[in-house]
């Protein structure tokens, strides 16, 4: 009896040890134990799809880091908010459960509030301008300041002008603002703004838009044509107009334990492969934009143009707002920015 019960517990233990050694490895991508092999592993997660340039720009820092380390570093992409929305993922950076995540600088304002900056309204008239400000002193500044949050700000990228859809009427003045439901991004600074422009903002998690543009919770939402095209929310949306109200730029974050972990070298590697990627998705992203936004009419959507005047009117409005939240913002960064942007242009 005992030689029968033994013969069975070894035939228990030897699946048990069958079953533990042919799992997942942590990225889930196939059967190797990462720690085993040595190889370092990336999760990098973003909140659009895959046909957006912003995903399109990581699969080019993916192609190059690979590339570069022989395989080392390998890099598992994650589109459509797969890891959760923009600020759920940094907050998963700070804890080391995942390494990249590319926000744009409105919810990183809530761990830096400097960053808020970039969400001043009407800040920049062109991208060319938004392009020297960013390599400038003070952007490049910000970057460092994401340390302390246990977060390293390896480039800017870009999400671009942010523009007004809605499903009630056309907007061309600030008065066609008044009382319509717009879904923002949870920043205090853009919510005052829309207040101030006579709207009433809500705001919501990208994951949850689409659906409340589909019943009616909101009537209209703000980002660039890339992504009003790239998320179909012509489906949704009748109108469109070019207010082009705050540009937005993205930032590369990637977790500082993972960073402060790998060699000089591999540092180097993955600091040049953000810039690099970055610059290849601007590129893409500003000829997508271009051409969504007749795509936008080829769909239906009625396109609205903002005149000058029209436009100097939004500016004077939301005025007051940037005076009330330069002192939260910092006083020495707002007028640091402010000068970079009139000296660039």
């Amino acid at each position: 009896m005992k030689k029968v019960f033994a013969l069975v517990l070894s035939v228990l233990l030897i699946g048990f040890l069958a079953a533990c050694s042919g799992g997942q490895s942590a990225s889930g991508t196939d059967g190797e134990d990462e720690s085993a092999s040595g190889e370092k592993v990336i999760k990098a997660g973003i909140g659009l799809n895959q046909d957006h340039p912003q995903y399109k720009g990581l699969l080019k820092f993916k192609e190059i880091v690979e590339e570069k380390t022989d395989g080392s570093i390998t890099v598992d992409t994650y589109h459509s908010g797969q890891l959760g929305d923009d600020r759920s993922m940094t907050e998963a950076l700070q804890l080391g459960t995942q390494e990249v995540v590319i926000p744009s600088t409105a919810p990183l304002a809530n761990f830096v509030p400097e960053f808020s900056v970039f969400d001043i309204p009407f800040l920049f008239p062109n991208e060319q301008v938004a392009d020297e400000v960013l390599a400038g002193d003070t952007a490049q500044g910000l970057l460092t300041k994401l340390e302390e949050q246990n977060l390293v700000g390896l480039a800017y990228w870009e999400n671009g002008f942010r523009d007004l859809t809605n499903s009630e009427r056309a907007v061309a003045s600030i008065d066609d603002f008044d009382g319509l439901k717009i879904r923002t991004m949870e920043n205090d600074l853009h919510l005052d703004a829309f207040k101030a422009l006579g709207a009433n903002p809500t705001p919501m998690a990208f994951t949850e838009l689409f659906t409340a543009l589909q019943q009616g919770t909101v009537d209209g939402q703000e980002n660039p044509y890339a992504t009003i095209y790239l998320e179909k929310f012509y489906e949704v949306q009748d109108h469109v107009s070019n207010t082009h109200h705050i540009y937005s730029p993205f930032v590369f974050l990637m977790s500082k334990s993972f960073f402060d972990g790998l060699s000089e070298e591999e540092q180097q590697i993955v600091k040049d492969a953000a810039l690099e990627a970055g610059e290849h998705q601007r590129k893409l992203n500003r000829e997508a934009n271009e051409e969504y936004v007749q795509s936008l009419q080829d769909e239906g959507m009625t396109y609205t143009e903002i005149s000058d005047e029209n436009r100097q009117e939004m500016v004077d409005a939301v005025q007051p707002v940037i005076e009330e939240y330069k002192e939260d913002i910092g006083a020495e960064t707002v007028d640091a920015i402010f000068e970079e942007v009139e000296q660039a242009q």
